[in-house]
Parts: C-alpha cells; sequence; structure tokens
C-alpha cells in the first residue's frame, strides 16, 4: 500500500497532495486548496463509493477561490489513505460510521481546527457527515448531504411495557427483501446486498472488459450523460416498487456489477464530449483502484447490513440534526429516492433547520464532478445565508 501522492499534472492549479500522519491510526491522504493564507476557514468534503477525493477535483478551486481552505481526504478503505486491512476476513468494527466520525474529528484537530465551517458528504460520504453533525454539532455546525438523504439514527422500541416481546428480535428486513426480490422474473438483488458479498472486489477489480471499460461505463450510467436515467419517488421498501430502478441499483440476480453495466458501455464519440471525466482523469481512478482493489472500500456496505454492527448509532435514538443543513441531489441521480421514505424522514423528522432540498439539473449522480459551478453557488449561498460560517480558525 502506497503512501506517496499525486503529482501535480493530475490535478488542478493550487490543489496539492498530501499526507496527513496519525490521524485515528491511519495516515490520511488529502486534497486541499486554499492553505497559503492562515486562519481561512475550513471545508471539509467527503466521498462516496467508488469515488475518491480526487472526485471534488473540480470543486475544489471554486471554494478556496471563495476564501476556504478545501480539505478532501482519501477516506478509511479507499485511495492512498493507509492504516486500514484490505482483506474481507478483516475486522469491520473500524469502518463503522462511529469510527470513521473519528476520522473525521481527527483529520479537523490534526489540521489545526476546532470546528469547519462548510461540512460536505456525497454518497457514503453523507451518512459520515450527518453523523458527524448529530453527535458533534460544537465542531460540524452546518451540513450538506448529498445523494444519500439521512433518515435519521436507529430508534429504540417505543412504549413496549405490557407488550409481549421476545428477549431478542433479530433485523431479518433486509433477508425478507432480499427474498421478494429473488422472486421477481427476472430475479433481482439489491445492489449493497452484492456489494457486501466476498465474490464483489474481485469481480470488479478483474473485470472481463477490463477495469478501463467497467469504470467508465459506471461513471457513465449514473450520470446525467445516460439517457435511462429518469427518477421519481418511490412509494414503499417493496422489491415491485424497488424493482422500478435501473439495474445498477436493482441487479439481476447472480450477474456481476461489472456485467450489469457493461451493455451501457458508452459511444467513443460520447467519451469524448463528457468533459467532466476526462480520459487522464477517468487514468487517475483506474490506476488507484488497480493498486488497491475495492475490499476496502466495500467494508463499509457489509457494516451497513450489519444490525449488530450499527447497534452503537442508537446512542443517538431519539436525537435530530439540529445544524442549519442542506440536501442536494441531481435531477437524474436515483439516489435520492433509492431509500423511500428517506427524503421525507429527513425534511420533516431528521433534521430541525434544514434549509431546503435542491436539485441541479444536468447532473447525475457525480454532482461535484459533472456540475461543480452549480454545486459550489449552492453551497457558498447556503453558508452564508446560515450567518453560521466561520471566518476564523476558533
Amino acid at each position: 500500500m502506497m503512501t506517496s501522492t499525486y503529482d501535480d499534472l493530475t490535478l488542478p492549479e493550487g490543489v496539492r497532495s498530501r499526507m496527513i500522519h496519525g490521524v485515528n491510526g491511519l495516515d490520511v491522504h488529502i486534497l486541499e486548496a486554499g492553505y497559503e493564507k492562515p486562519g481561512q476557514p475550513l471545508a471539509l468534503l467527503l466521498h462516496g463509493f467508488p469515488d475518491l477525493a480526487y472526485g471534488w477535483r473540480h470543486l475544489i478551486p471554486l471554494l478556496a477561490d471563495a476564501g476556504y481552505h478545501v480539505v478532501a481526504p482519501d477516506q478509511r478503505g479507499f485511495g492512498r489513505t493507509t492504516g486500514w486491512v484490505n482483506d474481507y476476513d478483516a475486522p469491520l468494527a473500524p469502518f463503522g460510521l462511529l469510527n470513521m466520525i473519528r476520522d473525521a474529528l481527527g483529520l479537523v484537530s490534526a489540521l489545526g481546527y476546532q470546528r469547519t465551517a462548510m461540512l460536505v458528504g456525497h454518497d457514503l460520504g453523507s451518512p459520515v457527515a450527518a453523523y458527524c453533525a448529530l453527535a458533534r454539532p460544537d465542531i460540524f455546525s452546518s451540513v450538506v448531504l448529498m445523494s444519500a438523504p439521512f433518515p435519521g439514527p436507529p430508534a429504540f422500541p417505543f412504549n413496549t411495557v405490557g407488550i409481549e416481546t421476545p428477549s431478542a428480535q433479530p433485523n431479518n428486513e433486509n433477508h425478507k427483501l432480499a427474498a421478494a426480490l429473488a422472486e421477481l422474473d427476472p430475479p433481482r438483488e439489491h445492489y449493497q446486498q452484492y456489494l457486501s458479498t466476498r465474490r464483489a472486489n474481485d469481480d470488479m477489480w478483474h473485470p472481463p472488459q477490463g477495469l478501463h471499460a467497467f469504470l467508465r461505463a459506471f461513471f457513465y450510467v449514473k450520470s446525467a450523460d445516460w439517457p435511462g436515467n429518469k427518477p421519481h419517488p418511490l412509494k414503499r421498501r417493496t422489491a415491485t416498487d424497488l424493482a422500478q430502478m435501473p439495474t445498477y441499483y436493482i441487479m439481476e440476480l447472480g450477474k456481476s456489477m461489472p456485467e450489469t453495466v457493461a451493455p451501457f458501455q458508452p459511444s467513443d464519440d460520447e467519451v469524448l464530449a463528457c468533459k467532466w471525466l476526462t480520459a487522464p482523469e477517468l487514468a487517475v481512478y483506474i490506476q488507484e483502484y488497480d493498486r488497491t482493489g475495492f475490499q476496502g472500500a466495500l467494508q463499509a456496505y457489509r457494516v451497513l447490513s450489519d444490525p449488530d454492527l450499527n447497534a452503537g448509532l442508537r446512542l443517538y435514538s431519539g436525537r435530530t440534526i439540529d445544524v442549519p443543513s442542506l440536501f442536494i441531489g441531481g435531477t437524474s441521480d436515483w439516489g435520492t429516492y433509492s431509500a423511500p421514505g428517506a427524503l421525507d424522514l429527513m425534511r420533516t423528522k431528521a433534521m430541525t433547520k434544514m434549509a431546503g432540498i435542491e436539485l441541479i439539473d444536468g447532473a447525475g449522480h457525480w454532482i461535484q464532478q459533472e456540475q461543480p459551478v452549480r454545486l459550489s453557488e449552492r453551497l457558498l449561498a447556503f453558508i452564508q445565508e446560515t450567518g453560521r460560517a466561520n471566518h476564523s480558525n476558533g
């Protein structure tokens, strides 16, 4: 596992790559800009799967130009950050959300800050950012979630005295859903279930079409470039409702993710027209995942699907996020609706100071890559409107 940094040719002007050592047991690789002037307010950007800190490359200079010290880490399990075990059989507890909060806290502290002025989490980075704001609002004084709504922490059963219930009730909701999906015609499988399997890493690391073709198709099919993305709210978390989503979300049972996206391989002309992920930029992803594989990045999905590993989150049962918050999605991103009901729970219960739900035209799942200028405008307007931006090191 390498601990080297990117060369300057890989990055936009003004963005640098460096290692921050000794952060909650990790050596964290970050991309940053706006570091030249001491005391700039800190903007922390947390990526998702199968992204990297590099996914923020278009946004970082825009926020730095607005006066922020912008930092995007490779999260635990990803890229050039080291200190985690790259093995399917490794303990999963280090990849739990509470420990990922500690990763973020440790990084903020290592950088010499007492709080962030802006915290943004995308995809898998969204629940990490949400729990950061839930657990430590004194440090994370505002939060922006992208593509993955936060429905709130898991709750304890309420007012159950006098009701006969088993002393231990296994959480078998996911098993029931998996069985129902498998009974569809054709049989289907939730992508998170697939990503939790032992085979998923090797499937994606060594796909039959090659890593380059797989990643190009995966980024393409989840973007606004693919005309098949027509997301809409789903009524219930049932097999028939979920099956309305594209196959990269609700896969055909038995197919790998590379097999699933292969039919949607973009043409040469479509690749040339893709200005948000050029061939040299895609080459960075290919180099990183060819070196590390995907297992570290997949561990979080295994945690999310294991109720025992999420039991600690019940510490926050009944708690709400009480700092200014915003949700941003892409108009062509199914992520907004992939967990039926989560968007409404976030808006009505999970957050008490929600500025709104904004969908950006011309963006699919990769909002910060597809529409960085529009995203930066919304982020900066949100921080200005909240009046909570920290313009000092604190």
